[in-house]
Parts: structure tokens; sequence; C-alpha cells
């Protein structure tokens, strides 16, 4: 029986304790407010002004910055996605499935895109890039080296290849270097005004005040503007060690007047060696190659007796004319104008080196013997290439030396 106790007011209630109310069951909804990010119409949200930031885009630059924007890793889909772990697991099958679908929706919707304006672009390239072959391929005229510079190079490179050192020196040169030394008599006429540029000295008078004829006057400055590169070769014994083997190229200057085979500033290439044992026939033997290589392999050459105040012997070179190769000579029938008919050119001098030069230098004639040999690059150019005219040289018309060129 059920235990009664009575109330203070008379009424009877049970002794048992009152039944507790059970727990409720496990919260299988979820709180809309917390799961936002992926109730559908979010999620459609999300996807459509993905869609219309994709479709808005002119261009492919705008498209990379509405990709970041929309399938970065802080889009709104991608943070929606990241939602779907909050949520207990009967949900988020289904919201799983919706920021799919939606996420998949985007990136075909980007790669659609993207297929339009790269074929836009290319569109718009094979318009704007068009290239007309008719046209002149450059519309700036190409610059040129000028030849005088190119055939130095040519002639060095020459040399260089059979073992020699190029050499430079100064171009307003002491008289010592320029005359003296190379065995010039205080007479010669080579010291004099009508064929050397002298310099003004710190004191005393300059060209216009010397004493006529005069070439060794006290007033002078002792230095001059040289006439050849062999003050180079003075200056190569003098600061080498033996044996020595250089080609001196650079510009030279002489009192001549501009004309059609004649400048006053002009350029020349000398070689020097002096070793033990070196006879004329290695100085021939070192001609033959410098003239084949840069006329022709056929090319022949020849030695004439003749006198410089530096060599002994002498000889002035000539090789066979490059247009008749001879034929011309002694007929009439066929006059050639390049070597008045005569079969050879003159290309410039050589010898052995003077005793006296060796001497002046520091040199043992009795051990050591040499050659050197010199020319002229304005009429070798001349000849290689058939110019006409020494002033086209030194005009600078653009016209003359374009032909030739930036290479060697």
């Amino acid at each position: 029986m059920r235990r009664c106790r009575e109330d203070t007011d008379g009424t009877l209630r049970s002794s048992q304790p009152e039944a507790r109310e059970e727990m409720s069951a496990p919260n299988k909804s979820y709180d809309p407010v917390e799961v936002e990010a992926v109730k559908p119409e979010e999620v459609e949200r999300m996807r459509d002004e993905a869609l219309a930031a994709f479709a808005a885009a002119a261009d492919l630059s705008q498209l990379q910055e509405a990709k970041t924007a929309h399938t970065g890793a802080t889009s709104p889909l991608a943070l929606a996605n990241r939602e779907i772990g909050a949520l207990p697991p009967q949900a988020r099958a289904a919201a799983g499935k919706r920021v799919g679908q939606a996420r998949a929706a985007v990136g075909r919707a980007l790669a659609a895109r993207q297929a339009e304006l790269e074929a836009e672009r290319d569109a718009r390239v094979l318009v704007e890039e068009a290239v007309d072959v008719t046209l002149p391929y450059d519309r700036v005229p190409p610059g040129a080296r000028h030849p005088l510079t190119t055939f130095m190079e040519r002639v060095a490179d020459i040399f260089v290849a059979m073992g020699y050192e190029i050499a430079e020196g100064p171009e307003v040169e002491a008289e010592w270097f320029n005359f003296d030394a190379l065995n010039f008599t205080p007479d010669h006429p080579a010291r004099q005004m009508q064929d050397t540029v002298f310099v003004r000295g710190a004191q005393g008078p300059g060209i216009e005040d010397r004493p006529a004829g005069d070439g060794n006057s006290e007033a002078e400055s002792g230095v001059v503007l040289r006439t050849h590169t062999s003050p180079v070769q003075v200056r190569a014994l003098l600061a080498r060690e033996l044996p020595v083997y250089v080609v001196c190229p650079g510009r030279v200057y002489r009192t001549d007047e501009l004309d059609a085979t004649h400048t006053p500033v002009f350029h020349q290439v000398e070689l020097l060696a002096v070793d033990e044992g070196l006879t004329m026939a290695d100085l021939k033997g070192t001609l033959d190659h410098m003239v084949q290589s840069l006329f022709g392999p056929d090319m022949q050459t020849r030695l004439r007796p003749n006198y410089f105040p530096f060599t002994e012997p002498s000889a002035e070179m000539d090789m066979i004319c490059y247009v008749c190769r001879g034929a011309s000579v002694g007929n009439p029938d066929r006059p050639c104008r390049t070597c008045s008919s005569e079969g050879w050119i003159e290309l410039g001098g050589c010898g052995m080196v003077n005793p006296r030069v060796l001497v002046a230098c520091g040199v043992d004639p009795e051990k050591y013997s040499g050659f050197a040999f010199g020319f002229g690059i304005e009429r070798m150019l001349m000849f290689r290439h058939n110019i006409v005219d020494m002033r086209d040289m030194v005009e600078g018309d653009v016209r003359f030396t374009r032909p030739f060129g930036m290479e060697i």
C-alpha cells in the first residue's frame, strides 16, 4: 500500500518521493544561426556572386582577381566548406553536397570564362601583332663600323693568330723615338716641316716661327705628331724582354694635302720581330701569309731592293695585281687601270732591322736579328674593296660605311 501522510490542512498526500523528469534525448536538430553559411539560400547567393564576377571580367587579369576572390582559401564558399565540420552528423551530408555542387558550378564557370577570354586575347593578338612581310623589316637604318677600324682589326687578328702581340704607343711622340732611334740623320728630309707636324713647346716659338729649313733649331719642343708607328717598335724593344714579336696598328700624321690618294691623317700597321736567327726568308714567309689571308690564297708577292734608314737590307714588297693577275703586261688589248699594266701593286716597305736601331734599343746585334715592315691601311683597303677615292674614308658619309656592316 502506498503510504500517505496528512498535511497540516488535512489533505492526504503520498509519502513516496516524486518521480524525477526523464532527461531529454540528444538534440538532433541544429541552431540555424550557427550554420548560416551553409543554408541553401546562402550557398546559392555565394555561387551566383561568383558566376556574376566571372561573367563581368573583361580580361584575363580581372578574371584572375575574381578567381582569387571566389575560389581562394578565404573565399565565401571555402569558408562555408569549413563550417560543415561543426554540424551534427545528420546534417553534414546534405550541407556538404550543397556546398560541393556550388563549388563545382563555380569551377565550371571559371574554366568556361577563361577559355572565352583566352580565345578573345589570341584573336586580338593576331590582329594587333600581324606582320606584313611586304614592309621593310627595319624602319631604323642599321649602323656600321668604319671599314678602316674593321680592316685594322682583321690585319691584327692575322698576326695575333701567328703569335704576335698588339703594341700601342702615344700619337704625340718625342723626336728621339720618331727619328733618332730609327737611324734618321739630323738632316734627313723627313725631319723638315714639309713632312712632319711639330708640336709647339711650352716656351719658345711654334711651327710658324721655326727657322725655314732648320729641322733642329734650339727653339723646337722636340715633340712631333708621329709620322709612323715605328716609335711603338722602339718602345717595345726598350720595355720588353727578348724575343719580341709585336704588331703596331695606329694613326699617324703627315703634312700631305687631302686628295684622292693622300690624307694628312692616316693609319698604318707595322710589325717587328727580333729573335735569334731571323732572316729574310722569315720576313718573306710572314708577308706571303698576310697577303694570302687578306687577298686570297693564290696571291703572289715579290721583293724589290730599296733603302730605308731603319732597315738593312731594305725592300719594297709588291703583290700581283688582283684584277689582271699579270695578264695585262705587254698586252695592249687588255690594259689594266689598277696596276697600270705592270702586273704588280706596291704595298709597302720592309727589311731586316738595322743593327744601329738594335744598338739604340739596347739589343746586341751580334746575337739577335730582326725584321720589320709597315703598310698603309687606307691603301690596302682601297685594294681590297676597289675604293677609288681616299676622301670617301674621311668625309663621314654613312652611305660609304653602311655596306661594310658591323662585323670584321
